[in-house]
């Protein structure tokens, strides 16, 4: 079996102390402080001996000395291992002591609860995810994807395009995706007007970057997405929170907080307002953007699944519609192909994408050339096109079975069908403890995501978001009668 890694030992030969004694010790102390873990295969006698400039034998004899105390295992053709029957280190003693060492480094976060909530696979514990709205990579066509890679790494060996390139963006990408935004969303705006990210969270955290000495406050919807939450917070910028209805923002409340407070930006999703689901109509489209200009602030357009819409064609962005150059919009290639691809853009003025570049050269220098140069290719070719006409059918017909599955098994949750998006939201009876509800639903193998996880106020929501689309109809019907069957027991108790 191959070793990847030398592991740094060194003899004293002054010490007094048998070489072969000195490696015991060494290699025991490596297993005990939990480098070594269980089951790591540890050099051949013969490679350590050489690294080691000792007779073989040596080595020979301090591996059985391990193997005698219960250290390590002998496996015939195969070599030494770490035994699997050492008990695991308690991680608890290491966290103690790094967390008096950097306080603030280690200091719980709001997100903590949430990343350990959202998952969008499934996996071999046998847990059935309810995602906040993940696609399902399994539909990505790979045959096709590993032949775009293949292309783009031998084009950028032979054009030597693998060095650092423009923080913005590979020219290719940024030029297919100014050309599917003119023609797809009615946007004005050319490859200069576009930079690519790891995916929207990283265009969400640059856009609160260029926030952050602005002065005033962002507001977003009471309930919104907590990665977008916690990144203006991480700048120390004040959030306001404006309520909402079956329509999304109020933008009656919205204006009422313009007059009482200086507002900087406006961040909102409204093609599938997130959590909930519901499209922001054009009338409200058309007085946000005349507030924008009013009152003078940004509006930070997160349009994070606008490609899956079933009822009809989807309504144009924002940032379509004449709006003074203060839109910045985010968009995601990530639930196009696979979250995996850490793939994203924003689209804006051209000096705020040329801010956005700068503020790259400090986190990332560039983002990933050969993954950008292949989606390119895939775009160029009307590949992507093509595998977003596929999904949008099987996405559809998963919405119209989860769609039935709730009407059957849980006749009681409220909740509108979505227009399109990759979830559902479903609302509770008051009576439903949804946080003992998330907990009984572990207890029978599925997980989902309490409301309470995308309140900006922290507040006690009876609903869920079910994301459905990474789910098959097998994998979708057993999680819901587990979610069922959660629930019966709560009122029966």
């Amino acid at each position: 079996m191959l070793r990847n890694w030398d592991m740094p030992i060194v003899l004293n030969g002054d010490s007094g102390k048998a070489l072969h004694l000195q490696i015991v010790q060494l290699l025991s102390d490596e297993i005990r402080s939990g480098r070594l873990i269980s089951g790591a295969p540890l050099p051949s006698t013969r490679s350590l001996a050489e690294k080691l400039d000792v007779n073989r034998k040596t080595v020979v004899q301090a591996y059985d000395e391990l193997h005698a105390q219960g250290w390590i295992e002998m496996e015939a053709r195969r070599g030494a291992f770490v035994s699997g029957k050492l008990p695991v280190l308690d991680a608890k003693n290491i966290s103690t002591k790094t967390s008096n060492a950097f306080p603030l480094l280690l200091s719980a976060s709001p997100l903590e609860n949430y990343a350990k909530s959202v998952k969008g696979s499934q996996n071999a514990d046998g847990i059935i995810h309810f995602s906040d709205g993940v696609p399902d990579s399994r539909l990505v066509p790979f045959d096709i994807l590993s032949r775009a890679f293949r292309h783009a790494l031998i084009a950028s060996a032979h054009a030597n395009r693998l060095a650092y390139d423009d923080s913005r963006g590979s020219d290719l990408l940024r030029d297919a995706i100014a050309e599917k935004l003119r023609f797809e969303r009615g946007m004005r705006v050319t490859a200069e007007q576009v930079c690519i990210v790891r995916g929207s969270q990283m265009g969400i955290y640059l856009s609160a970057r260029l926030l952050a000495d602005a002065g005033g406050c962002v507001v977003m919807e009471e309930l919104s997405y907590p990665p977008a939450r916690e990144a203006f917070k991480s700048f120390g910028i004040d959030i306001k929170y404006v309520a909402q209805d079956q329509e999304g923002m109020d933008i009656d409340a919205l204006e009422n907080l313009c007059r009482s407070h200086k507002i900087s930006a406006i961040y909102t999703t409204p093609h599938h307002q997130f959590p909930t689901t519901c499209m922001l109509p054009i009338d409200r489209r058309i007085r946000l953007l005349d507030l924008a200009v009013k009152y003078n602030f940004v509006i930070i357009e997160d349009d994070y699944d606008h490609e899956f819409h079933f009822s009809h064609r989807p309504m144009l962005p924002l940032a379509s519609m004449e709006n003074d150059g203060r839109v910045i919009h985010i968009g995601s290639l990530s639930k196009v192909l696979a979250p995996g691809l850490r793939l994203g853009y924003i689209a804006a003025a051209e000096q705020v994408v040329n801010r956005c570049a700068a503020e790259i050269l400090l986190i990332d220098r560039q983002g990933n050339a050969l993954t950008e140069l292949a989606v390119a290719e895939l775009m160029n070719a009307g590949e992507i096109k093509r595998h977003i006409r596929r999904a949008l059918k099987i996405y559809q017909q998963r919405r119209d079975y989860a769609v039935d599955k709730v009407h059957a098994l849980l006749p009681d949750v409220e909740f509108s069908i979505p227009p399109g998006g990759l979830a559902l939201w479903l609302g509770f009876n008051k009576s439903v403890d949804i946080r003992r509800l998330q907990n009984d639903c572990l207890a029978n193998k599925v997980s989902i995501l309490p409301g309470q996880l995308f309140s900006g106020a922290d507040k006690k929501v009876a609903a869920i978001r079910m994301g459905y689309a990474s789910l098959n109809e097998k994998e979708f019907e057993t999680g819901i009668k587990r979610l069922a069957l959660s629930l019966s027991q709560q009122i029966k108790k």
